[in-house]
């Protein structure tokens, strides 16, 4: 009998290290079929996780509350388990270079209790030869086996969406590959068990690391893309959604919008790329300029709601300003790898200590990762600008009525900056208001 069929047999159990977006989903997918051991090094998630509570709001406390997974924050239970999934996270160090401490560590604890005969697929998101070439080596050493003797390892990248109730683990086509035919059959028909939309079988490793590492670069590129399109028509005084709804009536039009492109995928992945190509003696051009227009879009939007306030006559050192959204994208907790920083960053500059409100964002991280205190929506009156910088579905909810409650009474001209669009442009258009979105 495989590990295949132990696995269905319940003689064995899957591990899962790391419990965030990405790995806690997957935890509980697996325990709908299959016995699953739960790891992370923070004991305070998992106490959550205990209690019933998903603070990544991911699948939801109900769901948390009823899954058979068994959470722990205890190393040595990895040892009841031979097939192993690993999903940390992936960030870039402050010079933009690949932070692989976290995976490394993974390795490393996974390493000191790896049984023979396990299975080990690594999911976090990295360049080129980094499964094969710095975790398996780490397993080896800690672990005093041998890789494709002992055990086996693999990579499948994620592709979960955080906060997308659509695109999920189960609806989305899983890449998997493994060291050899035997590795890659047995990881393939593990992920079957859990991916409705079914496996595609990668020709190698190195194949799979690099297929997930240009996903979120051309997606990167086609933002960047929208992004310099609005710098342009913003100088031309043409409105860019406008333009993008016209264009967008043909077939083959790539349906990307402008905004800022933060998280630990689309804003990293090819940091990882550029990288890896530089060890090679290749020097990026379009995927770095991309990231470059990127990366200066949050201080390119706090420059227009300082050059709207000079023309609304409100002074800039005194101006009340309040930023509405603070995660890195819409209707999801993660804070993580945020562009909104950047336009509270620049605003300081200016001398503006922004109101930052978010009520979906994960306070406790936003304080921890960028001294950043919360604040709530009653915080949000007699403003000078208002910047929704955040598409959450409460945002979009906001009406004339509620907007207009927003500013100082006093004040012949309200500043509007809607990031992403999300309101009716037509209805502040008028000599009250001067509205802005890229």
């Amino acid at each position: 009998m495989g590990l295949y069929e132990k696995l269905l047999a319940g003689e064995e159990k899957l591990s899962l290290v790391g419990l965030g977006y990405v790995g806690m989903p997957i935890a509980v997918a697996f325990a709908r079929k299959i016995a699953v051991v739960g790891f992370d090094l923070n004991a305070h998630k998992i106490d959550l996780y205990r209690s019933g509570v998903d603070p990544t709001r991911e699948v939801g406390d109900e769901v948390i509350k009823n899954t058979t997974v068994e959470f722990t924050a205890d190393e040595t239970k990895l040892r009841e388990a031979r097939f192993h999934i690993v999903a940390v996270p992936t960030p870039v160090n402050d010079d933009r270079t690949p932070d692989l401490t976290p995976v490394e560590g993974a390795s490393r604890i996974l390493g000191r209790n790896l049984k023979k005969g396990s299975v080990v697929v690594f999911e976090s998101t990295v360049y080129p030869g980094v499964t094969e070439e710095i975790c398996v080596p780490i397993l080896e050493r800690e672990s005093g086996l041998k890789c494709g003797v002992d055990f086996k390892i693999g990579y499948s990248p994620e592709r979960i969406n955080p906060g997308d109730k659509v695109h999920r683990l189960e609806t989305i086509t899983k890449i998997v590959s493994g060291m050899d035919e035997e590795t890659l059959d047995v990881v393939a028909k593990v992920y079957e068990l859990v991916v409705e939309a079914g496996v595609y079988r990668a020709q190698s490793i190195k194949v799979a690391e690099a297929a997930k590492v240009i996903e979120n670069s051309q997606r990167d590129i086609n933002i960047a893309f929208m992004n310099e399109l609005s710098i342009i028509f913003n100088k031309m005084g043409i409105d860019t959604k406008s333009v993008l709804a016209a264009a967008g009536t043909k077939w083959n039009f790539l349906n990307f919008a402008p905004g800022l492109v933060g998280g630990h995928c689309i804003g990293v992945d090819p940091y990882y790329l550029t990288y890896r190509a530089e060890q090679m003696g290749y020097h990026s051009q379009i995927i770095l300029a991309g990231r470059r227009i990127n990366d200066d879009m949050g201080k390119y939007v706090a420059e227009n709601v300082v050059k709207n306030l000079i023309k609304a006559d409100v002074a800039v050192k005194t101006a009340k300003v309040a930023i509405l959204g603070f995660t890195f994208k819409e209707n999801c907790p993660d804070t993580r790898n945020t562009k909104v920083i950047d336009i509270v960053k620049e605003l300081r500059e200016y001398g503006i200590d922004p109101v930052v409100v978010d009520e979906t964002a994960d306070r406790e991280e936003a304080k921890h990762l960028y001294g950043i205190d919360l604040a709530d929506q009653s915080a949000v009156r007699d403003v000078d600008a208002l910047v929704i910088a955040v598409a959450h579905r409460e945002f979009e909810g906001l009406d004339r009525a509620a907007i207009d409650a927003c500013f100082k009474a006093s004040n012949e001209k309200k500043v509007l900056v809607d990031v992403k669009g999300i309101l009716d442009r037509e209805a502040y258009q008028g000599d009250s208001y001067i509205y802005w979105r890229l």
